[in-house]
């Protein structure tokens, strides 16, 4: 789909959606509960309801009781056999294929789209030393596996992503004994954090030693509960962003105090001189003295388009440090913000594991595409909407993976006038 997107003034409020991430990590751990867990704020990104799909797969039972609430029965034994399909979750996968494992008998994990281009190694590389026999063509979906996932003392690389560090906690915890989990070069720790959060919630009880060493106690078991899904500071962050450039949007509805690691975007505002308000609830930016700025996202990646898109609006070179880990995503997204930035007549230079972006304080109107990546279309978007003479997007149905309503959202915000 192709999205002309104007020169415009965007202005209102904004209710942001709930975080994929954190909604996922709740309805896997609602299936593993023997009783009926509520799950509040439940999203309708694609990854949601694939993982909804999935648990359903697996003998949870769905109800929903209004729009923006249902209830999951779990179903603690498994059924064997099931083929899942993660569509293009790259978190639905790795925490699927870890919880799965933790089951006797041969289970089958496919997808679609890009998350087919992404290697997994780490699954290759530790599943069978924990008693899992992982069979896949260069360790690329689909996965087979047989076994079960045996409870001890292992040491893993974390480096790759955070992801398989939370699926195989989550995964130990349902073992019935302890097992000690060493994670060296752990990225990203928020995430883990908030899979810490989830997990204590449904009434597992981690211990962690500096994100380094895990002890999981065996034999605990997933207690149903009443879960809020937070609404989601990657998908605030352009809207933080489009207010940072000079549009003037309030957004409701984040919690101030999330473990998630895209909150990080409110320091990295900050460094770039801009003016952050928190008042009731609500957050709005002024970034009418916005400068370059430096910052390091390789504990929050998915922040960069976000980034980017305020970078080249600041007059100046900005350095965004934490680039070797935007290559595994739904596209390479360093080398696909710069190819894009660079038609609209920004420089973008990737230098080891930097990104240095040279801001001109405007942009050329041209044609840009999302290369099937939703954060690089709303990225785009936002910066689109500045541009005299505005662009035209194709791919912009790539939102649906994490925000349906974005282009909604959008639109509405258009004010004829400044």
């Amino acid at each position: 789909m192709n999205k002309m997107i104007q020169d415009s003034f965007l202005s209102g409020k904004v209710r942001i959606p709930s975080s994929k991430s954190d909604g996922q990590r709740a309805l896997l751990c609602a299936a593993l509960c023997n009783g009926e867990s509520v799950i509040t704020n439940s999203g309708d990104s694609d990854d949601e309801l694939a993982m909804l799909k999935n648990i359903e797969k697996l003998g949870a039972k769905i109800e929903r009781l209004n729009p923006n609430q249902l209830v999951v029965t779990g179903a603690p034994q498994f059924l064997d056999g099931t083929t899942l399909d993660c569509g293009e979750s790259g978190l639905g996968l790795r925490l699927l294929t870890s919880v799965v494992s933790t089951f006797a008998g041969t289970k089958r994990i496919i997808g679609h789209g890009s998350v087919l281009k992404r290697q997994h190694t780490f699954f290759a590389d530790f599943l069978s030393s924990m008693g899992v026999e992982f069979l896949a063509k260069e360790n690329r979906l689909p996965f087979e596996m047989n076994g079960k996932l045996t409870p001890g003392n292992y040491s893993v690389d974390g480096s790759q992503s955070s992801q398989y560090t939370s699926g195989l906690i989550m995964a130990f915890a349902f073992l019935t004994e302890d097992t000690i989990l060493t994670v060296e070069n752990l990225n990203s720790k928020p995430y883990v954090a908030m899979t810490l959060k989830t997990l204590k919630s449904f009434g597992i009880e981690i211990e962690q030693e500096n994100f380094e060493q895990f002890t999981i106690r065996g034999g605990q078991e997933y207690s149903p509960t009443n879960y809020n899904v937070e609404s989601d500071w990657s998908s605030a962050s352009y809207w933080l962003a489009a207010s940072a450039i000079g549009h003037s949007v309030k957004l409701e509805g984040l919690n101030i105090d999330s473990s998630q690691a895209d909150i990080g975007m409110l320091e990295a505002l900050e460094i770039a001189n801009c003016q952050v308000t928190i008042n009731e609830g609500s957050i709005t930016v002024d970034g009418s003295n916005r400068t370059p700025f430096i910052f390091d996202a390789t504990d929050c990646p998915d922040l960069f388009p976000a980034l980017v898109c305020l970078a080249v609006y600041c007059e100046g070179t900005t350095i965004i440090k934490g680039l070797k880990r935007l290559a595994n995503k739904e596209s390479d997204r360093g080398i696909a913000l710069q190819e894009e930035f660079e038609k609209l007549g920004v420089k973008i230079e990737l230098r080891g594991n930097e990104m240095h972006v040279h801001g001109v304080g405007y942009l050329h109107n041209g044609k840009v595409d999302a290369h099937n990546d939703h954060r690089i279309a709303m990225c785009l978007a936002i910066a689109g909407s500045k541009i005299n003479g505005g662009l035209t997007l194709a791919g912009a149905e790539s939102v649906s993976k994490s925000y349906p309503g974005f282009w909604e959202d959008f639109d509405a915000l258009i004010k004829d006038d400044q």
